[in-house]
């Protein structure tokens, strides 16, 4: 009796013609070279690709000389994702130094309401408002000569030395916290021990932890690479 299993399966593609190809080949190409985005991948399953690199621009416009990610633009990628039935899994690729909050914990809260299999890969940086990013997916993965930057929140505008804004600032680092050890293994004791570390960074205090020792404090669940992170969906989806 022959099963039935459609999930180990790769779906079978329609053939387009010469003219359909080409115009399908320009728009990966655009989406590509516009937003990083890469709409699915052609192996065994189709796994959106989705990038987060330089800063996380949120309300205000980074300087034109700085790389972005505009979670305006991410936000709509993500709703696609999660309805699109041919998509099958979310991998997120980050380089990132940071940005703004309430847009890097938006887009944090995205992917982890994701339903798909997800995959989290740090390359080079997962910095700052980086951390919940690298954190959201169901599983995250991070390369040895990565770094992540555990500091308390900054503001970099005009402020008020009054209580109240202490207070907001404290309520938005435990929303950060929160979250950071909801969706990974550090304890949120030991998460703000190491963002309020004073002895390491000249100019402010905080941590700086490279792969190996994100996985050492629980930040991260593996250390691996691009092929850890699809064999990972790829074994998700097939389950």
């Amino acid at each position: 009796m022959e099963t039935n299993d459609k999930k180990t399966k790769a779906k079978a593609r329609p053939k387009l013609n010469p003219t359909e190809n080409a115009a399908i080949k320009r728009l990966e190409h655009d989406l590509i070279t516009d937003s990083g985005m890469v709409p699915a991948t052609k192996g065994r399953h189709a796994i959106h690709c989705l990038t987060v690199i330089g800063t996380i621009e949120g309300h205000t416009l980074s300087p034109d000389a700085q790389k972005t990610t505009k979670y305006e633009h991410v936000i709509p990628q993500l709703v696609d994702i999660e309805e699109d039935p041919e998509i099958e899994g979310l991998l997120v690729i980050l380089n990132t130094v940071g940005g703004d909050v309430e847009a890097g914990l938006a887009l944090a809260e995205l992917i982890a309401g994701v339903s798909k299999p997800s995959a989290t890969l740090v390359l080079g940086g997962g910095h700052s408002i980086g951390i919940p990013l690298a954190v959201a997916a169901r599983h995250s993965f991070i390369v040895p000569t990565a770094t992540m930057t555990v500091h308390p929140v900054r503001h970099s505008g005009m402020v008020l030395g009054v209580p109240q804004t202490l207070r907001y600032f404290e309520q938005m680092q435990e929303r950060i916290v929160g979250f950071v050890t909801g969706h990974s293994r550090i304890s949120a004791r030991r998460f703000t021990q190491l963002m309020h570390n004073t002895g390491e960074l000249v100019m402010d205090m905080g941590t700086v932890l490279d792969g190996r020792q994100a996985v050492d404090e629980g930040l991260i669940d593996d250390l691996g690479g691009l092929a850890d992170a699809l064999g990972y969906l790829y074994k998700e989806i097939e389950k």
